[in-house]
């Protein structure tokens, strides 16, 4: 097992979330670390705030990933009269990088809004309003066969998902000739002699976000000084990116029966209706978190249920008006599962690449509300 660089995990969690689907205003990313410090236990939480800070302190953790930026606005100074300056200064003190995931992980696949999704029985998901889709592009490496495995399962991590299945690729036999010139310094054969091996061509999807990397870890494990690759753009569709998610019940159920199941799978202390409670739902949109931006979205996708927190007095009106029931589950509720999902899906990222680095999650955070 190897031990993990915070640039390590910063590579991970760019490939489980892309910055590049954050929103403009969003601030995602590393907030507070130096990428050169090794990691060994890493804590997940939904705030960065001082319950999350502390139980990461005293678990001796040295990153601390947050779902909610733990520097959102632009800051002019950093000091101890004022709670982000405070806590800035307690993380650094205490040897704790942070690195957040707001908009990317609401947007990515398999992030809050899947998750959600999945917690509350729904199938066939789609996004429900479009990002973008995502552009792919084909890698193409000469290995040498002796460095196949090797270089092969260092690639492999950077694929793209092709339906339900990942590791996906393509490799053909041959050989390779090349002759070194003075200067160079050849891992196989002799200056002034071509020589011909046996190498493999292999082939792999890429998300254009993730060609960099890959090429970065190509040259890390390729026994080549000058390994042999090719980059071919291609007219192939990726997945299509969105924030929040639609899908249908595995049956139609009563709105008081559905809003029953959201409260006791999110684990909410409440939740508030906004409809008919006799009515019956199928189709339901939602969005973790604050989502009533995407109010329209849903009512034009032919929801009949839309999912999400923090609901206003004239947004509620507004559902009333435009006859799509809403399920108020509160900030919380519908973002805290985020915690687990992505504290599995790192375990399984770092298990994979033989990183030793325990992953825990933050059991002291609360909903700051209190139903009485």
């Amino acid at each position: 097992m190897n031990r993990a660089k915070l640039s390590d995990i910063v590579g991970i969690i760019n490939k489980i979330a892309p910055p590049a689907l954050a929103e403009e205003w969003d601030n995602v990313g590393l907030q507070v670390g130096d990428t050169s410090a090794e990691i060994g236990r890493i804590m997940v939480a939904l705030d960065p705030g001082l319950p999350a800070i502390d139980a990461a302190i005293q678990s001796s953790c040295q990153l601390l990933l947050s779902h909610h930026p733990f520097i959102f606005k632009p800051l002019k100074r950093i000091t101890s009269g004022d709670e982000t300056g405070r806590l800035i200064q307690k993380s650094i003190r205490g040897g704790l990088a942070v690195l957040s995931l707001h908009t990317n992980y609401d947007t990515a696949a398999n992030g809050v809004n899947d998750l959600l999704a999945r917690a509350l029985g729904l199938e066939k998901l789609s996004p429900l309003r479009i990002v973008k889709r995502e552009e792919l592009l084909k890698l193409v490496v000469y290995i040498p066969e002796t460095h196949l495995d090797a270089v092969m399962a260092e690639l492999l991590q950077y694929g793209v998902m092709q339906g339900h299945y990942d590791e996906c690729s393509f490799r053909a036999a041959g050989i390779g000739t090349f002759r070194p010139l003075d200067g160079a310094a050849p891992f196989i054969g002799t200056s002034g002699k071509r020589e011909s091996v046996a190498e493999s061509r292999f082939e792999i999807l890429l998300p254009k976000t993730g060609l960099q990397p890959a090429l970065k870890a190509l040259y890390k494990v390729h026994p080549y000084d000058e390994p042999a690759f090719d980059i071919v753009p291609l007219l192939n569709e990726g997945e299509l990116a969105g924030i929040g998610r639609i899908g249908l019940l595995p049956a139609p159920v009563a709105v008081r029966e559905f809003a029953v199941q959201v409260k006791q799978r999110l684990s909410a202390a409440s939740v508030r209706v906004v409809g008919d409670l006799d009515r019956q739902t199928a189709k339901v949109a939602l969005c973790g978190g604050s989502g009533m931006s995407l109010l329209h979205e849903a009512v034009r996708a032919g929801a009949d249920t839309f999912v999400t927190g923090d609901i206003k007095y004239h947004e509620a009106r507004e559902a009333e008006a435009l006859g799509i029931t809403l399920i108020d589950a509160g900030h919380f509720a519908t973002e805290q599962l985020m915690v687990a999902g992505l504290a599995t899906r790192l375990g399984l990222e770092l298990k994979k690449r033989k990183f030793d680095a325990e992953v825990l999650q933050c059991s002291l955070e609360t909903d700051p509300f209190v139903t009485l």
